[in-house]
């Protein structure tokens, strides 16, 4: 017995180590055979944009690829929310509830966006016309709104770049950079070359944005610009870009219809006819409440107290009235938009939104139709009476109701007579609100223009076997440590 354990002592070891070698070495030719680089799929980086409009306030989340395309983001909106409460600029009186009211959305966009990416998400406030009237009548209660939201954006976990009062070019500007963004004028996929091409036919399309209190147009016009104020430039996806862009204080919708009134209520009188209203509407209002705001400075009603309007639902006299809230001269030797303001002929498609759209939408006008029956349409709607729009119309706020008519002439003089669409050109205009499936707006013109300041993240690039190889190596390991075992046990309880 103890010449056979002897044999075994002497003979265990040596055939341990070569079975041990033998399975390490197939385990080491697997691992070094059958590898590939591997680039993961990037991750997403996100950005927030708040717009602070005249009326309300909305928060847009966009998020794009980390590698981006020529040094610009493939950005696309990922949520939105609209703030309950009315715009920023409203609590001039009351500065902390301005930042109050984003709470909301911005709980809503943090549950949105991946908790390892927040901190590193730019976040911006973009305050438009109704900030730039405030801080007109009064910086310093601007600059306090500005300061409470300020402070409550940054006790999230995002990367507050700042809140700003935007110019109105900018705005212009940015919402020309969305609309043709989602139009693919930039940039699209291409099958056949399997990457992103710059489309050889793209023809950029022009901006009309109407808002409560301005309103903004940009295009890219046939022949040069030659009043360079009234130009904005961009490099995307390496192309540059030269655009008309102007915005017009006191000419957004909400501002023009003051104005109108304060057109019509031209003398002592207690009681006038509105025209824009329809037959059977009125209502008691204060002279005050529509010479209050900013655009009527310099501006002195008549007389004090309150005046009765009566609504006689008439569309020609509705756009006359419209008509004398511009100046449409031109001192240029080119031509004008209005207000004498510098303006070349507008030239190729253009996409109206926003405010144009709301309205055109509501009178089911947004099908391209021919400028004369856009006018019949509107006339035969402002010919109804108060008592037959409230029957037809029950889900609708009468506040709104009330304004269509006058909603509809307002654009109509504004698109014709402003800016010089008429008949022959006026189907180059098309109402919308949506373009794959993100709002049209300037925020994400302007996140889609500041991803050009945000690095790009380079790939991560990995090493990694074939599924069958990485299978094989593992097996291999695992019979090593095995034996290893086994051999062990059998070593010590011999």
């Amino acid at each position: 017995m103890s010449e056979m354990g002897i044999n075994w002592n002497g003979s265990f070891i040596p055939v341990a180590l070569l079975v041990l070698g033998v399975v390490s070495l197939i385990a080491l030719i697997l691992s070094l055979v059958g590898i590939h680089n591997v680039t993961p799929s990037p991750q997403n980086k996100y950005g927030l944009v708040f717009d602070a409009g005249s009326s309300h306030t909305a928060l847009f989340v966009y998020q794009w690829p980390a590698d981006k395309e020529n040094n610009t983001g493939m950005v696309s909106q990922t949520f939105s929310c609209h703030v309950n409460a009315s715009g920023i600029s409203s609590f001039a009186k009351d500065p902390p509830q301005a930042g109050d009211s984003l709470r909301e959305c911005l709980d809503e966009a943090m549950k949105v966006i991946p908790e390892e990416r927040k901190r590193e998400a730019p976040t911006y406030l973009g305050a438009t016309a109704g900030m730039r009237l405030l801080r007109r009548e009064n910086e310093s209660a601007a600059e306090k709104i500005l300061a409470e939201v300020s402070k409550t954006i940054k006790e999230y976990p995002i990367n507050f770049q700042g809140a700003k009062i935007l110019t109105g070019k900018e705005e212009g500007a940015y919402g020309w950079i969305t609309i043709n963004y989602l139009l693919d004028s930039f940039t699209k996929y291409s099958i056949e070359h399997r990457d992103w091409i710059h489309p050889a036919s793209a023809h950029p399309c022009g901006a009309l944005d109407l808002g409560g209190a301005s309103t903004q147009i940009s295009f890219v016009p046939a022949d040069p610009i030659t009043e360079r104020d009234e130009e904005a430039q961009f490099r995307l996806y390496g192309f540059d870009y030269s655009i008309y862009t102007h915005s017009y204080l006191c000419y957004g919708q909400h501002q023009a219809l003051l104005h109108a009134l304060r057109v019509i209520v031209n003398s002592t009188s207690v009681q006038f006819e509105h025209p824009c209203y329809p037959e059977g509407y009125s209502e008691n209002i204060t002279r005050a409440s529509f010479y209050s705001s900013p655009c009527a400075e310099g501006q002195e009603p008549v007389a004090s107290g309150n005046v009765i309007l009566s609504g006689i639902g008439d569309a020609g006299r509705c756009r006359e009235t419209f008509k004398d809230i511009f100046n449409f001269s031109c001192d240029h030797n080119t031509s004008c938009g209005f207000n004498g303001v510098y303006q070349p002929k507008v030239h190729g498609k253009f996409l109206a939104f926003s405010a144009y759209y709301y309205t055109f939408n509501f009178l089911n006008l947004t099908e391209g139709q021919p400028l004369d029956v856009v006018e019949a349409a509107i006339r035969e709607f402002c010919a109804r009476s108060w008592t037959e729009l409230k029957s037809n119309y029950p889900e609708e706020r009468e506040s709104r109701l009330k304004s269509y008519c006058a909603n509809a002439n307002y654009i109509l003089t504004l698109l014709v007579d402003g800016y010089g669409f008429k008949s022959d050109i006026w189907r180059s205009i098309t109402f919308q609100m949506k373009a794959a499936n993100s709002d049209i707006g300037w925020t994400l013109g302007y996140m889609l223009n500041l991803t050009n300041m945000i690095p790009t993240e380079s790939p991560q690039s990995l090493r990694g076997h074939e599924e069958g190889v990485w299978i094989a190596s593992i097996f291999f390991i695992v019979l090593m440590l095995a034996l290893c075992l086994v051999f062990l046990l059998i070593y010590f309880l011999k």
